[in-house]
């Protein structure tokens, strides 16, 4: 395969090509809506996408999106990625994927509907952290038959505590007279497992492709197939609701102590935090992409600090003018000199594969 020629896009898509590639998890039992949900995301225009599934013959990726977008589809079979004798399988394939050639925008990995969230995040924390990151773990819910196929015993299902985000998806299929209560079960369902999860509600799988990745550019290529950009029209992908995001230039170095309180307790409705920073360092100035997604924390040093770094909140029900006001706190608060114990929490966080201190390996 030649090489794709260099992309470029606007500041706040830069911030999501740095570093490792995001590999996003998309889990939830037969039926729910997993498959309708990774084909509306690979009609993201301008996105380069990886795949890995389980069974591609048998998921109905559609083949349009797969020819014009995907660069190229790994096939995990022999049972559900969670039940492999080891991890092999599903690590090679994200080796493969995530060559710095490919330039790709993430890696979506489709589990079957039987596999376990818990073990699937796990083993992608296990990856190499300097070819890909964790990006984010979305469990799809059917609303309509949830509570008659996995949330059946007292205690909601352990499958929530790995999420990031929720789709509740189907609502659109509730009697009008019980949508409201069923919802509100299935949210207070979820959060006696995981109080922090992000949880949206959505028809036919549609949530805003921003909500889950960045893209370097936001049209298809002019040599890329146009078919893809007939099935967005023929499936009408315009119709969700969009994200909000709100954003930071940082023109000076910031305080690393300010940076990590920020990220460790992101801004409300804030479901991704992502940014280009630099920071004074002992001798020198340093610099890091910063990606927190969900419950999950990724530091990466960049090569050379950034001239100028930014700061972007990106969620579906995002306070934008609480988070600008956090967001140009962080810029504007002078950072002459070295904060040591700052530092200390940012290196620190090079070396835990992204979870969250305060809820454990979940």
């Amino acid at each position: 395969m030649a090489d794709p020629e260099p992309r470029s896009g606007n500041p706040a898509s830069t911030v999501g090509m740095s570093g490792p590639v995001p590999v996003i998890a998309l889990t939830g039992y037969l039926g729910a809506g997993k498959t309708s949900l990774l084909n509306h995301l690979l009609r993201r225009p301008g996105a380069r996408l990886g795949v890995v599934v389980n069974d591609f013959g048998t998921l109905n990726v559609d083949a349009a999106l797969v020819t014009g977008q995907v660069d190229e589809a790994a096939v995990i079979s022999g049972g559900c990625i969670c039940h492999l004798p080891d991890a092999g399988g599903l690590h090679d394939a994200l080796h493969r994927l995530s060559r710095p050639r490919l330039r790709l925008d993430a890696i979506l990995v489709e589990a079957s509907g039987v596999a376990e969230p818990v073990d699937l995040a796990r083993l992608i924390r296990l990856g190499n952290p300097k070819e890909i990151r964790p990006g984010g773990l979305i469990e799809v819910i059917d609303a309509v038959e949830h509570f008659h196929t996995v949330d059946l015993r007292p205690e909601p299902p352990v499958r929530y505590a790995a999420a990031t985000l929720v789709v509740i998806n189907k609502t659109d299929l509730l009697p009008p007279t019980d949508r409201d209560r069923v919802l509100d079960r299935i949210q207070e369902r979820v959060r006696r497992r995981n109080s922090h999860v992000q949880i949206v509600t959505a028809r036919h799988s549609r949530i805003d492709p921003t909500l889950v990745f960045d893209t370097a550019v936001d049209k298809d290529p002019v040599d890329e197939l146009p078919l893809a950009q007939l099935v967005r029209e023929r499936h009408h992908d315009h119709d969700h609701d969009h994200a909000r995001a709100a954003s930071a230039e940082l023109a000076q170095p910031v305080s690393p102590s300010m940076l990590i309180d920020l990220v460790e307790d992101p801004p409300s409705g804030a479901y991704r935090l992502k940014g280009r920073v630099r920071v004074r360092g002992h001798r020198a100035e340093q610099g890091f992409a910063v990606h927190v997604v969900g419950s999950l924390i990724h530091v990466t040093p960049l090569p050379e600090p950034p001239p100028v770094g930014e700061l972007v909140a990106i969620g579906m029900h995002l306070d934008e003018f609480a988070t600008q006001q956090r967001l140009d706190a962080v810029a504007t608060t002078p950072a002459d000199r070295p904060d040591v114990a700052g530092l200390r929490r940012l290196h620190r966080y090079r070396t835990l594969s992204g979870r969250r201190l305060a809820q454990g390996s979940g």
